[in-house]
């Protein structure tokens, strides 16, 4: 008999969080549901697939060429056998009951996926993750798009083909896009589904992390152009524009105090208007903590400088016909 799900888990060097992943499935309430664990690895360098080949899951290993998470995906999700596809990073954790909830919402035959709320293990491991912790809340309903962790109709993947396996990242609100095109629903349910370990812990993990974000803001958009769909459109070119403002904001700043003291002051009076202003939006999704929300929303306006950067990088890249590597910011 096939599985009611199979869980595809995908990663590169995960290690130790790769074991908490496939323990955390095992340990869900799946109740009578059949189901199997294929974890497919990026080539990685240390042990992971010993580890998961020792916690009983179904090894698949990506074929030499470049590596994405669109193809590990694909080939995952090509080789199970299961009416649902339950999609999960090698750094996550799966929380008990997502699955039974989700498959609940999934009654629904107009819906072709549902997902959960997605938070970091533990925030507190740095500033940054900390910040990034809160970009996770999502509000609950149907939404035009997932994200990595997602349990999906596979006859709906096969009806499009799966992920794009040229896109480094921003594989899903492309698959997304195509799977809306078709008539379908996605539902973001109101129920725990992953713990995150994010591992960002310098300066140097957050802007490469920011900088790919702008890659993928960039492809995706130029996509969605090209298919009439209006996902991220205003927001790629809100970004592009703040990052290239606040890029240019130190220069902007010490021209007009050489100009004169009071242009220097009322502009530096702005900025922390506009942040504090930032910070007011997002009081309720740092659930009151002034402090939270101060670091949330210098962050809500710095990351744009790396996404801008990345953004061009892409157009750039796109011009000239040549494709990125894929950038990695796991420390």
């Amino acid at each position: 008999m096939n599985p009611k799900v199979s869980v595809i888990i995908i990663g590169r060097n995960e290690g130790q969080r790769l074991q908490r992943c496939i323990a955390s499935v095992q340990q869900a309430d799946w109740g009578t549901l059949q189901h199997d664990i294929c974890y497919v690895d990026s080539r990685s360098t240390d042990n992971s697939l010993a580890l998961a080949q020792a916690q009983g899951a179904h090894t698949l290993v990506l074929p030499e060429g470049p590596m994405c998470a669109a193809k590990a995906r694909n080939l995952g999700w090509q080789a199970a056998k299961g009416e649902f596809i339950l999609f999960l990073d090698g750094d996550t954790e799966l929380h008990p009951d997502f699955v039974q909830h989700a498959l609940t919402a999934l009654d629904d035959s107009s819906l072709c996926a549902a997902w959960g709320h997605r938070r970091e293990s533990n925030p507190q491991q740095s500033i940054y993750t900390r910040v990034l912790d809160l970009d996770w809340i999502y509000p609950a309903g149907i939404t035009p798009y997932f994200g990595g962790d997602v349990l999906v109709r596979r006859s709906a993947l096969a009806q499009v083909g799966g992920f794009d396996a040229t896109l480094n990242a921003g594989e899903e609100p492309e698959l997304c896009a195509r799977l809306r095109s078709k008539g379908w629903k996605i539902l973001h349910i109101d129920s725990p589904m992953t713990r995150h370990d994010l591992a960002v812990r310098s300066f140097k993990g957050y802007a490469r992390r920011c900088y790919r974000s702008g890659i993928a803001y960039a492809e995706v958009t130029h996509r969605m152009r090209a298919m009439g769909d209006a996902l991220w459109q205003h927001e790629a070119k809100r970004d592009l524009v703040h990052g290239l403002l606040y890029a240019s904001a130190p220069l902007l700043l010490a021209l007009a105090f050489a100009l004169h003291l009071l242009a220097g002051a009322l502009l530096a009076a702005l900025g922390l208007a506009v942040l504090l202003r930032s910070a007011w939006r997002c009081r309720d999704r740092a659930a009151g903590d002034v402090l939270l929300a101060l670091q949330y929303a210098l962050h809500s306006h710095v990351q744009k400088i790396p996404a801008c950067l990345g953004q061009l990088a892409w157009k750039r890249a796109h011009a000239r016909s040549q494709r990125l590597a894929l950038v990695d910011y796991k420390e």
